[in-house]
């Protein structure tokens, strides 16, 4: 038994001082190759001069990126001419695009919590070479954590509704036909859309593009790219800038048509003071509502559940700090994440096409349309017996809260001082938000 435990053991030593040497030649070795492979990688770096240097850094540069860009084999004549285009006026066209953002959000004031964030976005996806805006750049990831599956506008209508207080709509139900009216422009713009693409060779718009395009009618951006992303993710930079756009020039766009579909007696039209409505039927009116959209139209549902959310956490009175997260930080920080998202789609080559020019001229033709047709249904509803409307406040059926109701107040009282109109126009603007919401849900559903 001893001689036997002492060859095992002298086995195993053996074995020992083999492997041992095994592992000191293979250190030997790679030693030896990582030594090679650094003298040849010195080597290389020895061999080259300080101007081929400063020459290989000069090609990585923007300027030479904007004069020289590489263009992909096995594109034809004309594509290739396009992508130049694209890669080198096109971007510069497209600062200039971005400036104008910048100013009209800051001199002028227009929708400057979102243009900007937009314009800066596009300015950071036309820089050449960076490929920031690309599937692994910081606007591609922005893109995809929360515009790509419709996460950031929910989110912002959840801070939309816990700022709306739809006591002024409770107390004067009447005043969301005006709401209702207001989405003519929607549904008229969609027919418009198609016809352009069916009997023009200018624009090629599907059904479903004509259909993300047609939202534009009811100035509700967060609804705008929530179905630009469903329908036509390959026009949203198109989509939202114009409904941005549009939304920022409610005072410029809005009077003019007020004005000319309206006499001086029916500006002047005082409204009865508005009952109260009770905190009991503040709650159950988002409840009701959300019910509505679940039976009848349950494709609305995320951006009328969102909705309803945000505003029944502010009406119950019980969870004050999660209602002022919602109309503050998380509304805020949501805001400058999807204008960055939205501003990594206006590349050059995706922006400067044909087709952004007819969305940017039926977005204007939806956005006056819906603003007449709510002060046309007012001036219908006065032809009945009752209290009468004010048509002024008809223009405030588009979503664009509260800068619509602004606008109605502000001319009423061009006519008359005393006329406050502001709580009575809030009344059709939240049933603007809610109707536009249905009107993309019933677009939706079409395509299902």
């Amino acid at each position: 038994m001893k001689k036997v435990l002492i060859k095992l053991f002298v086995a195993f030593a053996f074995l020992a001082v083999a492997s041992n040497a095994t592992a000191n030649e293979v250190t030997s070795h790679s030693t030896e190759v990582k030594t090679e492979n650094s003298k040849s990688a010195q080597e290389v770096r020895e061999i080259k001069s300080v101007p081929e240097m400063i020459v290989d850094f000069l090609k990585t540069t923007g300027i030479v990126a904007l004069m020289n860009p590489e263009v992909p084999e096995g594109l034809s004549e004309e594509e290739r001419k396009m992508y130049i285009f694209h890669h080198t006026w096109g971007i510069i066209i497209m600062y200039g695009i971005v400036f104008l953002l910048f100013w009209l959000a800051i001199a002028k004031g227009f929708e400057p919590l979102l243009l900007l964030p937009i314009a800066f976005g596009g300015l950071l996806a036309n820089i050449p070479v960076a490929n920031i805006a690309g599937p692994d750049g910081f606007l591609g990831v922005i893109y995809q954590a929360g515009l790509s599956n419709e996460l950031f506008p929910i989110i912002i209508f959840m801070g939309v509704g816990a700022m709306t207080d739809f006591g002024p709509l409770l107390s004067n139900p009447k005043t969301a036909l005006l709401g209702g009216a207001a989405q003519f422009g929607i549904f008229g713009t969609l027919v418009g859309a198609v016809a352009l693409s069916q009997y023009t060779d200018i624009f090629n718009f599907t059904l479903q593009q004509s259909s993300a395009i047609s939202i534009i009618g009811g100035a509700d951006g967060p609804t705008s790219i929530f179905i630009a992303t469903k329908l036509a993710p390959e026009l949203l930079g198109a989509i939202a800038v114009a409904s941005y756009s549009y939304m920022a020039m409610v005072p410029i766009i809005q009077p003019p048509i007020m004005k000319a579909l309206t006499n001086d007696k029916e500006r002047r039209i005082k409204m009865t003071t508005l009952r109260h409505v009770s905190r009991m039927e503040k709650l159950v009116f988002p409840i009701v509502v959300l019910m509505l959209a679940i039976l009848v139209l349950p494709d609305s549902t995320p951006l009328i559940g969102a909705f309803m959310f945000g505003n029944f956490l502010k009406e119950s009175g019980v969870v004050e700090r999660l209602s002022d997260t919602l109309q503050n930080a998380l509304i805020n920080i949501t805001t400058i994440f999807l204008g960055l998202g939205v501003g990594s789609k206006l590349e050059a080559d995706k922006f400067l096409v044909p087709d952004t020019l007819g969305i940017l001229v039926l977005g204007i033709v939806a956005f006056s349309v819906g603003t007449a047709a709510g002060v046309i249904m007012a001036k219908i509803m006065n032809l009945f017996p009752g209290t009468k409307i004010n048509p002024l406040i008809g223009s405030a059926g588009v979503s664009a809260v509260p800068m619509a109701a602004r606008v109605s107040n502000k001319v009423g009282m061009e006519y008359d001082r005393t006329n406050m109109l502001l709580m009575h126009a809030m009344g059709p603007n939240v049933a603007g938000v809610i109707g536009s919401a249905v009107a993309a849900g019933v677009l939706i559903s079409i395509f299902k």
